[in-house]
């Protein structure tokens, strides 16, 4: 079955997508983008994805490409389209095609919308939990304003390339005080020795995730022992356990930090509980 993807208006086969060359977003990384899971034929806190991304395009003055119940149609429709079960769901909106300047477009530029799904494998990421993960440690050397979802990820794609060439699964950076900020493409978490939960607070330095807040919803839900605050890396290497979140992993145990086991060397008790009770928590709606 051929691929969908949805430009700027028209639905096309995913082979022959294709933006315009002077799209800002190829030019200058001019803009967002949001991913939803797609789990068991539902997306998975569409309501906290759409408001970030509106959130993000206030903060760059870039206008939204359609009503917010016309994104969301769209987002369903592509996913149907590709018959997508479980997998992802992928939207970005620049500031639209220009010729190239540093500042802004005319008004009467119309913002660039692309949508498309791919399926993943619920199996072979449960089997990569149940194992647990690796991660590295990277210096932090992103622009401040990691708060905003932009598509300007060259520094996270390094970072998650050299962790690719280490064998281990993420990078987490590090930033000038030995403190732990966030993954190339998660939010990082620990348990203490005393089963406490930390995890940075999403005020500046690290993105607000979704699936990080579910994670807050199941704390307080199940009255488990919560603090948001920084963490080190040498806390994290001596932490009982330690996981990290995001939308592509879900609720994801890492076992070991720059070749040091965590804890026992095995995904901790507590994550797996949060990974199991995760989509019970969610908010899911159907395609």
């Amino acid at each position: 079955m051929s691929r969908i993807a949805f430009v700027n208006g028209r639905y096309v086969r995913h082979a022959e997508a294709a933006i315009h060359i002077e799209d800002r977003g190829y030019q200058f990384a001019d803009g967002v983008y949001e991913v939803c899971e797609i789990w068991h034929g539902h997306l998975v806190d569409e309501r906290r994805h759409l408001d970030r991304l509106e959130r993000s395009l206030n903060e760059l003055s870039i206008r939204m490409p359609m009503g917010r119940a016309a994104l969301s149609q769209v987002l369903h429709e592509v996913v149907r389209r590709n018959k997508v079960r479980d997998g992802l769901v992928y939207m970005q909106v620049t500031r639209g095609v220009s010729r190239r300047d540093h500042v802004f477009p005319p008004a009467t530029v119309q913002p660039a919308l692309v949508v498309t799904a791919r399926s993943s494998q619920p199996a072979a990421a449960a089997a990569l939990a149940e194992k647990g993960v690796s991660v590295i440690s990277v210096p932090e050397n992103r622009w401040e304003r990691v708060d905003i979802k932009t598509v300007g990820l060259l520094p996270n794609v390094l970072a998650k390339q050299k962790a690719k060439e280490a064998g281990a699964k993420e990078a987490w950076f590090v930033d000038r005080d030995g403190l732990v900020t966030e993954g190339g493409s998660t939010n990082a978490w620990i348990v203490t020795k005393d089963n406490c939960l930390v995890t940075r607070p999403a005020v500046s330095g690290i993105l607000k995730g979704i699936t990080r807040q579910v994670v807050l919803d199941m704390i307080e839900r199940n009255g488990l022992t919560f603090e948001e605050r920084a963490f080190s890396l040498e806390e994290a290497k001596q932490a009982k356990e330690a996981f990290m979140t995001a939308a592509t992993t879900v609720v994801m145990p890492v076992v070991r930090i720059d070749g040091q086991s965590v804890g026992n060397g095995h995904p901790g008790e507590l994550t797996r509980e949060l990974r199991r009770m995760f989509h019970a928590t969610a908010e899911v709606s159907a395609v």
